[in-house]
């Protein structure tokens, strides 16, 4: 007696609860049974894709067939396809299958496997079904790349933006709040490079709206869609490139490249990462190292009998550990040497707008060198396509020389809009009154300030993590403009000592307006750079 397991298969979810289609084949799978006097045993459901084997039901069905726990000797459907749409997966089902006594069988194709002719039909029939996806997949993926290539933005829209859809149907991107003022406020937070990228997710997903993990987080950071464009990436014989969107931007590209920068460490700040989320007895952490093997310095409390003592201490087995009030206290007594009176505000305020008046004419000159350098690379391609085209260049020199000057003209660009990154439009005196107001009392404002303040000080200040030793720290190596204020300050106050009689030592220094003395505003004029104003301002 013939037992038959029919299995009734549709592609999704929405087929299977409002389609006919698993009606309709159950139907006629049990009219060919009872036609045929075949007994039937199980009826499976399945509403999954027939690309591979990893169907939720099937996988049952074939673990029962593994612990002989069937009695059947058949498995019905109606045609080939809604076995399989994989012909190289459904010749190795069919073998474990007749392995297992169980024939598989399309009511209206069938085949009788015993006849070797009839193999030659199995191959047609599921090899036309697959034939069918790929066509299928293929014009659904040009009709994708066509739409990127026309500024529309395909599937899941990024985090910050919601898919939307006309009156008409046509589909569109737009932005979507309170998750679009979140990723603002990410990139203009790694930008100033003070803190870690996952520190800035983290304190991210505190906010209002959806979380979003580290993994979609540093893939976001890197996707030109928050500048208005679209990636594409390279098929065949074209290019990857970026094309303009129709979906409204989020950030400037200034600031989307000045984050690039920072991911990739091509950034001018001279600071180690801090911490946004940190205790209050550990103020420090993220800025130390350990003196004794270099390594990472965290934090924790240890409960005793009465109180909680808190300690840094290195992470690896070396043994390092201190108290943290010790260390926190050390550090505040080593930031007020660089205090410094009010009265030398006048002569850094006068060195720093000269050697930003000097950068900036730098920056000028770099734009134009770097404009020229495009425009030539532009039209060496140009001259090697002409040349392609009347057959005086060979294909494989003109690939050559395509891909070699396509990928320069790429980090120029890019370099460029790092360089137009200018300060021209910043309003430079006003922001140095507000930095050389506070720089004098520097370690007043951190010993009174919050976790975040004292966090936003010492990513200014520091080029490099502490080492604390017994009772003192090393001598930290600081940010190149704080540097150079205590180098002016100390080598002022020397003078004033040795001229400790004459009571225009400093004025003598800064005669007139637009002054600027020799020795120090050259000393700093190339050590400086823009320190200043991406570390204080």
């Amino acid at each position: 007696m013939q037992i038959a397991d029919l299995y009734i298969r549709v592609s999704t979810d929405e087929q299977a609860d409002k389609g006919y289609s698993q009606r309709d084949q159950h139907e006629r799978l049990e009219r060919y049974c009872h036609q045929n006097q075949i007994t039937i045993g199980q009826v499976i459901f399945e509403d999954h894709s027939a690309k591979n084997f990893n169907r939720p039901e099937w996988t049952k069905y074939i673990n029962y067939i593994k612990k002989r726990n069937l009695k059947s000797n058949l498995v019905l459907f109606t045609k080939w396809d809604r076995f399989s749409r994989n012909a190289g997966d459904a010749y190795q089902m069919i073998k474990l299958l007749l392995s297992n006594n169980i024939s598989p069988q399309a009511i209206e194709q069938p085949l009788d496997m015993s006849i070797p002719e009839n193999k030659m039909m199995l191959a047609i029939y599921l090899a036309a079904p697959e034939v069918e996806n790929d066509r299928r997949a293929l014009n659904t993926f040009y009709g994708m790349r066509r739409a990127q290539k026309e500024g529309r933005l395909m599937g899941t829209a990024s985090y910050g933006y919601i898919n939307k859809c006309t009156e008409d149907g046509r589909k569109f991107v737009a932005l979507k709040e309170p998750e679009a003022s979140n990723m603002r406020w990410a990139f203009n937070e790694i930008a100033k490079g003070k803190y870690a990228t996952n520190q800035i997710r983290l304190k991210m997903n505190k906010m209002e709206g959806a979380k979003i993990s580290s993994t979609s987080f540093y893939r976001a950071i890197k996707n030109p869609v928050y500048i208005g464009k679209i990636y594409i990436k390279a098929y065949k014989d074209e290019d990857a490139c970026i094309v303009e969107a129709n979906h409204e931007s989020l950030i400037s590209e200034s600031l989307f490249y000045k984050v690039q920068n920072v991911l990739s460490g091509k950034t001018l700040a001279e600071r180690p990462k801090g911490k946004i989320i940190a205790a209050n007895e550990f103020p420090l952490r993220g800025f130390l190292k350990c003196p004794r093997c270099g390594g990472h310095i965290s934090g924790s409390g240890s409960r005793g009998k009465k109180n909680v003592y808190y300690y840094y201490h290195c992470n690896s087995k070396c043994g390092y550990r201190h108290s943290s009030n010790k260390v926190n206290s050390a550090f505040e007594k080593e930031l007020i040497k660089y205090d410094y009176h009010k009265g030398i505000n006048s002569l850094l305020k006068e060195i720093i707008l000269s050697n930003f008046k000097y950068i900036q004419e730098n920056i000028d000159g770099k734009k134009k060198e770097l404009s020229e350098q495009i425009v030539n690379l532009t039209n060496r391609l140009d001259s090697a396509r002409e040349k392609y085209l009347e057959d005086r260049l060979d294909f494989e020199d003109y690939q050559i020389i395509k891909n070699e000057s396509k990928k320069k003209i790429d980090e120029l660009e890019i370099e460029l809009h790092n360089q137009k990154l200018s300060r021209k439009n910043i309003d430079i005196r006003a922001k140095l009154d507000q930095v050389l107001n506070i720089l004098p009392n520097l370690s007043q404002l951190y010993i009174k300030g919050d976790n975040e303040t004292k966090n936003s000080i010492l990513c200014s200040i520091l080029a490099e993590k502490l080492e604390f030793q017994e009772n003192a720290f090393r001598t930290p190596k600081l940010n190149s403009t704080l540097a150079q204020i205590i180098l002016i300050n100390n080598q002022l106050q020397s003078k004033k000592k040795e001229k400790s009689t004459s009571k225009s030592a400093l004025s003598r220094r800064v005669t007139s307006e637009g002054f600027e003395p020799p020795t120090l505003g050259a000393e700093i004029r190339y050590s400086i750079q823009l320190n200043y104003e991406a570390s204080f301002i």
